[in-house]
C-alpha cells in the first residue's frame, strides 16, 4: 500500500525535534492526516560483563517516573560521527565505562506509527571504568550493575518499561542464539 503526500508543513520545531503535519491520500483516494515527529536516530549500549548489565536510572519527565535503561543518547548539537562513535560517547558520558570490544546488534524504529526516530543497538564488552561526564539534564542519573536474572525479572515485573531497552535485550538474545546455533 502506498500513501501519497499531498502537503507537508512543520507545525512545531525546537533544537531536539520537529513535528510535521502531512495531508495524505490513500490508494482509493481517501484523504488522510499524519502528525510526524522527526527526531534524529540515537545509539543504545548494552554494557555486558559477568552475565549482567550496567544500567542507568533517571527521571523521565513525560511519564513522571524514574526508569532503568541501558545507556543511550545522541550527539549534542554540532557534533557528528558514526553510530558506534555515538554509542561510545554515550557510554562514557552516562557511566564512565569504556569498552574494548564493540558489536552492532541491529537497528529498530522506536515508534514508527508517528515518529522517524530509530535506535542503533550495540553490545559493549571488555569494560573498564572511569569518570562520568553527564550533561546537566542527567544530574539525577544513577548507575548500577544487575545480574541477567534480575534484569529479566525487572522486565517481567514491569520495572523496566523503556521500549528501546527491551528491544535491545531481544536483539541480544537473538544474537546469542545465533552464536549458539553456529557453534552447534
Amino acid at each position: 500500500m502506498s500513501i501519497r503526500t499531498v502537503s507537508s508543513k512543520v507545525v512545531y520545531e525546537n533544537r531536539w525535534l520537529a513535528v510535521r503535519e502531512d495531508r495524505t491520500e490513500l490508494p482509493d483516494g481517501s484523504p488522510g492526516l499524519y502528525a510526524v515527529v522527526e527526531k534524529p536516530d540515537f545509539a543504545l549500549v548494552i554494557p555486558f560483563e559477568d552475565d549482567g548489565f550496567h544500567l542507568v536510572e533517571q527521571y523521565r519527565y513525560p511519564t513522571g517516573v524514574r526508569s532503568w535503561e541501558f545507556p543511550s543518547g545522541s550527539f549534542p548539537d554540532g557534533v557528528t560521527g558514526s553510530p558506534e562513535q555515538m554509542a561510545a560517547a554515550e557510554l562514557v558520558e552516562e557511566t564512565g565505562i569504556r569498552a574494548g570490544r564493540w558489536e552492532k546488534l541491529g537497528f529498530a524504529h522506536c515508534a514508527n506509527g508517528f515518529s522517524t526516530i530509530g535506535v542503533h543497538v550495540f553490545l559493549a564488552t571488555d569494560l573498564t571504568r572511569g569518570e562520568t561526564a553527564r550533561e546537566i539534564t542527567e544530574q539525577d542519573m544513577t548507575q548500577r550493575w544487575f545480574p541477567r536474572a534480575e534484569f529479566e525479572r525487572m522486565a517481567r515485573d514491569g520495572l523496566i518499561t523503556d521500549a528501546p531497552t527491551l528491544t535491545a535485550y531481544l536483539l541480544l538474545a537473538l544474537h546469542e542464539r545465533s552464536l549458539r546455533d553456529a557453534n552447534g
